[in-house]
């Protein structure tokens, strides 16, 4: 229900918008997922906000989905993560000698990544994966390719099973699967996985001091973060990785479009933090300095530099 109603919201984007105005396409994830939520609240954000600009919100397969519509001019702008676009950008990892025509407009979250087991599949720790089927992540995901490079870092080799969330979801549920990652905050565990917790009992699965470290020393354009507990009923605290989440576009956008876009996002107080709660409160023009690793469009420039910020040298664009 939950899917049909979000997908209807999306769908009818262009309707709330003015005659008129610029259309744009809005690249997201799977509509199971929080962050779908929250981009279908910053469509409606956008459409009306007077910057005669309509966005419709449509459902992919999340950041390197995203990217890949980008660079064919099937999507306007999108939902990445900051690791994965410093890879795309610099042309290393999966884009290797194909560098990718992207730059950022904000950062809306950290995005913790948790290795969520059913409580009585015997699977205690992430040693404990190795042959284990699990899934990495919604194909296409920055989850998936990260939780791979974590595994090949770590030395483990779980039996990866492919799979869209809410197939994922059921399958864990029915007991045809042990456990998948899913990307969640530093304040909860996803939707998906709440909603997995009330059918079955979860253990979250936390790494340990020395997978920690050879993350760090392996993986350093992600961070290692500990979660306190009750992210979710009865889950203690633990240590995992994590990269931020936000939105690019590519050059094809002007300034001008970028600019009312990242505008409309920054000065909304309400909407964007009713959608997704680990938003609610935060400074979002903060988290992007904090967070970014490719420079910023020259749009989200122009609003960052007008509101007195210090923006890096590494963060803007060449000129």
């Amino acid at each position: 229900m939950k899917h049909a109603i979000f997908a209807a919201l999306g769908a009818s984007m262009l309707a709330c918008g003015s005659a008129g105005a610029q259309d744009i396409l809005f690249g997201s994830t799977s509509a199971s997922s929080s962050h779908y939520g929250y981009i279908v609240a910053v469509g409606k954000l956008i459409n009306e906000s007077g910057a005669d600009i309509n966005a419709t919100v449509v459902e992919t397969g999340a950041t390197m989905d995203n990217i890949r519509r980008m660079e064919r001019g099937q999507m306007d702008l999108g939902i990445i993560t900051t690791n994965v676009v410093q890879h795309a950008v610099a042309g290393t990892q999966e884009f290797d000698g194909k560098p990718q025509d992207l730059s950022l407009l904000w950062v809306y979250a950290p995005s913790p990544q948790n290795v969520i087991m059913r409580a009585d599949s015997g699977v205690e720790s992430i040693a404990a994966l190795d042959g284990v089927r699990i899934n990495p992540g919604i194909k296409g995901s920055a989850t998936e390719t990260t939780t791979e490079a974590v595994f090949d870092v770590l030395g483990i080799k779980p039996d990866w099973v492919r799979g869209s969330t809410t197939d994922i979801v059921d399958a864990i549920k029915d007991n045809r699967l042990p456990g998948y990652v899913k990307s969640g905050s530093p304040k909860a565990l996803d939707s998906s996985t709440m909603d997995l917790a009330t059918a079955t009992d979860i253990r979250v699965l936390g790494l340990d001091p020395e997978q920690a470290e050879r993350i760090r020393e392996g993986m350093p354009d992600i961070s290692i973060v500990d979660i306190a507990a009750g992210v979710g009923e009865g889950i203690p605290a633990y240590t995992t990785w994590s990269f931020g989440v936000g939105i690019a576009a590519t050059s094809a956008m002007s300034e001008e479009t970028a600019y009312r876009i990242v505008k409309a996002v920054m000065e909304d107080k309400t909407v964007q933090g009713n959608a997704m709660a680990s938003v609610k409160g935060e400074d979002l023009a903060q988290m992007t300095l904090d967070y970014a690793t490719v420079p910023l469009h020259p749009g989200a420039l122009r609003w960052f530099e007008e509101q007195g910020m210090d923006v890096p040298a590494k963060l803007k664009p060449a000129m």
